[in-house]
């Protein structure tokens, strides 16, 4: 399953709030429709049916079905960037 470090965690929970989500909001990970390999991230305010949920002491990010498999291994991180906040994958150390 895949993880969230303490600094996704915490910038999930940031964004999601600056968003105004739901308490059952937040950030969605699916496979990019437009280039193959790639993921999209969204704020949305709930799961779809099927994902699956992890949550994170209050963050909650949903991996789409199909996505769950490829990033079963993965672990989410943040770090602030020029434009924001930037998301990484990297193997489960």
């Amino acid at each position: 399953m895949l993880t969230l470090t303490d600094n996704a965690r915490h910038a999930v929970q940031d964004i999601a709030n600056r968003a105004g989500l739901p308490e059952e909001g937040g950030l969605r990970i699916a496979e990019s429709s437009q280039q193959v390999g790639s993921f999209e991230l969204s704020l949305v305010p709930a799961p779809v049916d099927g994902d699956e949920v992890i949550e994170a002491e209050g963050a909650r990010v949903f991996v789409e079905p199909s996505t769950s498999t490829v990033l079963s291994d993965q672990q989410l991180d943040a770090a602030p960037s020029g434009d924001g906040t930037g998301f990484m994958l990297a193997p489960q150390g």
